[in-house]
């Protein structure tokens, strides 16, 4: 099973990558989606980078998300709340910067993740939380076939404005792979 694609390729997170991820979480355009009110520290980043592989016992994972080619880090993408014993798990992508984006990086990481999320972790489901807001989210993740199956009204106060929470889902089918 490969993590590259023909734009894309994800792979795990670096301690050299502290210092991107630091950047991209104290962003405050970001923290909307995140709902981070504080800045993170370096050292907590490199905490985090320290856990992040471990699945099974955070119940959690980040790839970086890289262009073939130049192997340039342009974005995250997580698998958070891993349920294990229902085969689940919350899906969360960024492309950090708006050169990077409407170029269909999101769309083909989502893919190779939703492959490893089947082949390799056995996953039947995952889902994702998006602020009614987010047009760009809500495009990208029903494009990949995910069914919005809920609504939160007024889940979310931005700047004295009230947003609604969209609730996605996708089952996923484990295809065979061929001997």
């Amino acid at each position: 099973m490969s993590l590259t694609g023909k734009s894309v390729f994800l792979r795990a997170v670096e301690k050299e990558d502290a210092t991107k991820l630091m950047l991209w979480e104290n962003n405050p355009k970001h923290w909307k989606i995140t709902g981070t009110e504080v800045p993170f520290s370096f050292s907590s980043i490199l905490e985090y980078i320290d856990q992040a592989q471990h699945i099974r016992t955070h119940g959690q994972l980040r790839m970086m998300i890289c262009v073939v080619g130049t192997r340039e880090p342009i974005g995250a993408i997580d698998l958070y709340q891993v349920d294990f014993k229902h085969l689940r798990a919350a899906v969360g992508i960024l492309i950090a910067d708006e050169d990077n984006k409407n170029h269909g990086f999101a769309f083909e990481a989502l893919v190779l993740l939703e492959n490893y999320a089947t082949q390799i972790l056995a996953l039947h489901n995952i889902h994702c939380s998006i602020h009614s807001d987010n047009l760009a989210s809500v495009g990208l993740f029903e494009k990949a076939g995910f069914l919005r199956v809920g609504l939160r009204k007024e889940w979310y106060l931005e700047k004295g404005i009230w947003l609604d929470e969209i609730l996605y889902q996708k089952c996923l089918e484990r295809k065979e792979t061929k001997k």
